[in-house]
């Protein structure tokens, strides 16, 4: 399967800060889900499960071999497919993925999305390290493929990661069914849209080396380089632009380096100037995620979810793991089942209203807020300051050693989409 040539998304961008980078004894996670203008993307939450030995999960294309027992996870994902661009677990394991293409050709056949990837980790994986082996095992056995859009266009690529716990961050980069994985256990760690694990590899395919040198990309001879050897000499122009929004990336965490803690990320990524915040053509910012994992176990991790475009424009509303968490109807996409045009062959023939509740409401509000007027300002800066009463709630939650209402926490995720509907009603 061939890449598209035209309006395809220039940007994916995810953020690591590791002490003594950070604020605080604690790893800030980021990501901005750059993809299709009118994508849709829900918030969807699956509870630990236990599954019949021999059975099997149906990922977006393929079927594979279910495991036992699955983590509880929040996922933020397009609204049309099983995986998903973002997400945590229950663990502290937070991961997100990046388009990359690579001088290895694109697999015919569909296989596991990157997104089915992302999913599978954290749903299998209870550390970082854990989730790393998970994602690269999966795939050395069944590759990657198919199209990563709704639509008959053809669009297809591999994935980078960066995998993420409590006490360290793995960068995972593929090339088809080969890897190379760096570990990252303090300071920052951005990755845009291109290979940048060179010579300091820490995990890596079996069979990399070989394979590479029997392609003829590596003479043997020379250090190995895992993003020299597997580059394409010449890179599309999506992939030369991820490279200014890299180093943009950069500068803005290092410029803070010390001193990172959750709204460094969100503004990172609501950065309009470097790319990061994307609104460019076809293609724009369709989700964001935020988390704070403090290195105390005893404290719970943190995770912020937008389940709207354009950050700049959108309220970060926190959600924490707990038994009987209460179900957010007003992000989760219509159902179709079936009857979904992603299930049928041949796919994508016709498409699906997926907005959800606080997508249509956010939509208009987002029209009121760019428009100018003063009560789209008033409506901007009413939701800046509820995001910030918010950050306010957890922060002091957290500085008071986590202590919280179990009841109030299982409600939490709901309230804060419930007031940001009512504000936009």
């Amino acid at each position: 399967m061939e890449a598209a040539t035209g309006n395809v998304p220039s940007s994916c961008d995810c953020f690591v800060a590791l002490p003594p980078a950070t604020e605080g004894k604690e790893v800030i996670f980021g990501k901005n889900s750059d993809r299709p203008r009118e994508e849709v993307q829900e918030v969807v939450y699956f509870p630990a499960a236990e599954h019949a030995k021999d059975s099997k999960v149906e990922c977006t294309y393929i079927e594979i071999d279910q495991v036992e027992k699955t983590h509880a996870v929040i996922l933020s994902r397009p609204a049309w497919l099983w995986g998903a661009e973002m997400g945590a677990n229950k663990h502290g394991v937070c991961i997100g993925n990046e388009a990359v293409w690579t001088i290895e050709p694109l697999e015919e056949k569909e296989a596991l999305l990157g997104m089915d990837l992302v999913r599978l980790g954290l749903e299998r994986g209870s550390t970082a390290k854990q989730a790393l082996d998970v994602i690269t095992s999966l795939v050395e056995l069944h590759g990657q493929g198919g199209n990563c859009k709704e639509s008959q266009e053809a669009f297809s690529y591999y994935n980078t990661f960066l995998i993420v716990d409590r006490g360290e961050a793995w960068v995972l980069e593929t090339s088809g069914r080969y890897w190379a994985a760096q570990q990252i256990t303090e300071g920052a760690k951005n990755i845009s849209n291109q290979l940048t694990i060179t010579t300091e590899i820490n995990a890596e395919h079996p069979d990399l080396r070989n394979y590479a040198q029997g392609q003829g990309w590596w003479d043997g001879e020379r250090e190995f380089n895992f993003s020299q050897v597997f580059s394409l000499a010449n890179p599309p122009a999506r992939m030369e632009a991820a490279k200014a929004r890299y180093s943009g990336g950069c500068a803005l965490l290092h410029k803070q380096e010390g001193s990172i803690n959750a709204e460094t990320i969100m503004d990172i990524l609501r950065n309009k100037e470097t790319g990061i915040c994307m609104d460019s053509g076809a293609f724009c910012t369709t989700g964001s995620m935020v988390s704070i994992l403090p290195q105390d176990d005893d404290l719970p991790c943190v995770h912020f979810f937008t389940a709207t475009p354009d950050p700049s424009r959108s309220v970060f509303k926190p959600f924490i793991f707990i038994d009987d968490v209460t179900p957010v109807p007003m992000v989760i996409s219509p159902y179709y089942g079936d009857e979904d045009p992603v299930r049928k062959h041949p796919r994508f023939q016709s498409s699906r209203d997926r907005r959800h509740e606080l997508y249509k409401a956010h939509q208009h509000a987002k029209a009121t807020m760019e428009s100018g007027q003063e009560q789209g300002e008033k409506l901007h800066q009413t939701m800046q300051s509820l995001e910030r009463q918010g950050l306010q709630a957890i922060k002091s939650m957290l500085t008071s050693g986590g202590s919280f209402d179990p009841e109030e926490m299982a409600d939490l995720f709901f309230d804060c989409v419930d007031t940001e509907i009512k504000f936009y009603k």
